[in-house]
């Protein structure tokens, strides 16, 4: 099981079983909505995400449509996105987790759009769009 939350404690979850397709997203619209190179995302099955506390305290953005992100209201943590095409997941922000996570990144995606001052490291496979197979 995973633990996480925000960074001022109103918004708890878990998780509780694995997490996939962990990716690394380097588009414009990811690095805005992290403030950061990249953000670091992981899918979760619906029913194995739970909001402990703070269902009240996140708010929403439909940043694209059918695409909600979720973020705490007080401090701006992003914790989640849905998909109406894919209602029975979830993408988590995975710096909200606190636990140890065991799976790993899989790829950087929309290498193309990454921040000019950013260099990708390592031996993880990188794609100019999605993912093959997504």
């Amino acid at each position: 099981m995973y633990k996480g939350g925000c960074l001022c404690g109103a918004v708890r979850f878990t998780i509780s079983d694995g997490i996939r397709n962990i990716i690394y997203c380097h588009c414009s619209q990811c690095r805005k909505a992290q403030g950061s190179a990249f953000a670091s995302n992981g899918i979760v099955d619906a029913d194995n995400f739970t909001l402990v506390t703070g269902e009240h305290d996140l708010t929403a953005y439909d940043s694209t449509p059918g695409q909600t992100k979720y973020f705490c209201k007080y401090c701006g943590s992003p914790i989640l996105s849905k998909s109406v095409s894919r209602p029975d997941q979830v993408r988590v922000r995975l710096g909200t987790i606190e636990s140890d996570i065991t799976e790993r990144p899989e790829a950087h995606i929309f290498v193309t759009s990454k921040a000019n001052w950013e260099s990708i490291c390592g031996d993880v496979p990188q794609y100019e769009e999605y993912e093959p197979n997504r």
